[in-house]
């Protein structure tokens, strides 16, 4: 998949927290007690922060350059850093017949889950594909097995 990298800049919070703010992200912020796990915080963040905005159709901002970046306080900056952000894989619109009992069902199951239609439907597809489940289709397993 497709990764831009976004500059993020590391600075000292109270109590030596190690915190990471992302310039193109506004409220995208991650701290932690050590460097190493603020960095891991950083990129969750920065990733919730890619999801959230192609949930609701929203362009990702362009990096800004590094040179461009204005460090805090010098006494809290400790670097600027680039975490990778991986692009959202974009969905299409497909059309397919299913039994209206069938819909019924995936559309309870969605429910239960907290899950759109959709999501249900997308998931479940990836599991089959993944080989996460065994899939018989009249006596064929998928992939072309017999099934005994």
């Amino acid at each position: 998949m497709a990764q831009r990298f976004y500059p993020a800049v590391m600075e000292r919070g109270d109590g030596e927290v190690i915190a990471i703010w992302f310039p193109d992200f506004p409220g995208c912020v991650a701290a932690a007690a050590d460097q190493q796990a603020a960095v891991a915080k950083a990129q969750e963040a920065l990733a919730g922060a890619v999801q959230a905005m192609a949930e609701h159709d929203l362009p990702l901002p362009a990096p800004t350059p590094f040179e461009a970046v204005e460090p805090p306080d010098e006494d809290a900056y400790i670097a600027t850093i680039a975490v990778a952000a991986t692009l959202p894989n974009p969905s299409e619109r497909v059309n397919v017949y299913l039994p209206k009992a069938l819909i019924e069902r995936m559309d309870r199951r969605a429910e239960d889950l907290g899950m759109s239609r959709s999501s249900l439907v997308g998931f479940a597809i990836s599991r089959v594909l993944d080989g996460e489940q065994r899939v018989w289709i009249k006596g064929v397993e998928a992939g072309g097995r017999k099934r005994r």
